[in-house]
């Protein structure tokens, strides 16, 4: 490979020579080679949006040429219209904790391609300089939670909202598909009274739109962005007039509605908006897991488990049993959570323990794991949902004959005869293997009412209902 010679104040480097990023980015590749894992492709559009307002700004403020910034301005768009260079982002998510180095990485290569644009050779630094140009008005410190609250809201936005919305129409249909399908409920995984199984998944929809709402309004505290706070949020070498300008352009570009956080340190120095985000996703994948946990033990069997549910059959199940079908949605997605859980642990590590005095230096690690869990989660719950939810249908056989063997029916006889006499009853029915009905005959309790329509699971199952 070839290579050029570049300078910085720790001395000279070898630099590949057709490569945009410079002499800062080969020195992270040389001193973190940690996890081999990158910063997500998400985080650096949302990165190269952010250089563009800050290029727009500081050419309004007539701090860059016009030129320049025109060659600029291409090689940014490059990235973000065309998503070109992104294999010129190859550092190591574990660096430096205020995320400097993929700052310059950025600042180097939109230096050079823009003076490559212009005629000049790449490496040199001129006439566009990463520092004195490309990072005009600003500092890793105000650049990089800016963009991590860019990212988050757009991968948000982009992602888990459609997502999410789409499993909500599909959990509605199976509402409706389910309205008349009564089974038998289950508390402590024993037998229950009967419960409505358009019912249970009810409780699906409610949680993911709960947790929507939630997601919605914890996205309002991130429209408030640092940027113009450059080091420690004082704002030392730009303008608020910059600031404003950034802003400004960056609701334009991304059509959300940011603004300047009036105190600009806050979001330098902790990362407490983006731990509440987090805890949020971590509790809507709570739900999602309770939901994909419910299902596949509703559709285990096929005859020797519940077996109220019949899932799709994706793939063969099984190496060595020939004909298993597994519910590998359900398992697919259980791991989505538990992943997203652990990265909502190490967010929160990174924000008790990364917070101190004047910036928080886990900037890196809580955005990637971040951006992992939101973009893990929109695809499992697409997956989900196309691949097991949209193709669910009933056992109603199998719901109807453990309704008519349910025990828990003589519940609807305790306000007639009695909590007790209503246990005894259901003791014997248990150990003679009998039901309701015929242990009642036998004990000869005399009940005036209708004792099929008193013992009637359907019915139970919707006990306000006029008849």
């Amino acid at each position: 490979m070839d290579f050029r010679i570049e300078k910085d104040v720790l001395g000279e480097l070898e630099v590949p020579k057709d490569i945009y990023w410079g002499i800062n980015t080969q020195r992270a590749l040389q001193n973190f080679k940690i996890s081999g894992k990158r910063m997500p492709k998400s985080f650096i559009i949302a990165l190269a949006i952010l250089k563009k307002a800050c290029l727009l700004a500081n050419t309004e403020l007539k701090l860059i040429e016009q030129d320049l910034s025109d060659a600029i301005l291409k090689a940014v768009n490059e990235i973000i219209n065309e998503n070109k260079h992104l294999e010129q982002f190859p550092i190591d998510i574990y660096q430096t904790g205020s995320g400097t180095q993929t700052n310059m990485n950025m600042n180097e290569v939109l230096a050079n391609r823009a003076n490559q644009i212009l005629g000049h050779p790449i490496g040199q630094k001129k006439p566009a300089h990463p520092n004195d140009h490309i990072n005009r008005c600003q500092s890793s410190n105000d650049v990089i939670p800016t963009a991590m609250h860019i990212s988050i809201l757009q991968m948000i936005n982009q992602k888990l909202l459609p997502s999410l919305e789409n499993l909500l129409k599909v959990l509605t249909n199976k509402i409706e598909e389910f309205h008349e399908v009564v089974k038998v409920g289950r508390t402590h995984l024993q037998d229950a009274v009967p419960i409505p199984l358009s019912l249970e998944f009810s409780v699906y929809k409610q949680q993911i739109e709960l947790n929507v709402n939630r997601i919605s309004d914890a996205c309002k505290e991130l429209y408030q962005l640092p940027i113009g706070g450059t080091a420690v949020g004082t704002g030392l070498n730009a303008s608020e007039e910059f600031a404003v300008k950034t802003i400004k352009h960056l609701s334009i570009l991304t059509d959300i509605p940011f603004k300047l956080n009036p105190v600009k340190a806050e979001s330098i120095s902790s990362h407490n908006r983006i731990v509440n985000i987090s805890s949020i996703i971590k509790s809507l994948a709570l739900s999602l897991l309770k939901m994909a946990n419910d299902i596949r033990w509703m559709g285990s069997g096929p005859r020797a488990g519940l077996s109220e549910l019949i899932l799709p059959q994706n793939e063969s199940g099984s190496s060595i049993m020939p004909g298993k079908v597994n519910p590998t949605q359900s398992e697919a997605l259980i791991q989505v959570c538990l992943q997203v859980i652990g990265n909502h642990t190490t967010i929160t590590a990174g924000e008790f323990y990364g917070s101190i005095l004047d910036l928080n230096v886990c900037k890196p690690l809580m955005i990637a794991n971040l951006l992992d869990s939101i973009e893990f989660l929109s695809n499992a719950v697409d997956s989900f949902a196309q691949n097991c939810l949209m193709g669910i249908k009933p056992n109603e056989k199998a719901m109807s004959i453990q309704l008519e063997n349910l025990l828990m029916v003589v519940t609807n006889l305790t306000p007639i005869i009695g909590y007790d006499k209503c246990s005894e009853i259901a003791l014997k029915a248990y150990h003679s293997g009998k039901t309701i009905k015929e242990t009642i005959m036998e004990m000869g309790i005399k009940i005036q009412q209708d004792l099929d329509e008193l013992l009637n699971g359907r019915s139970m199952a919707y006990p306000n209902k006029k008849k």
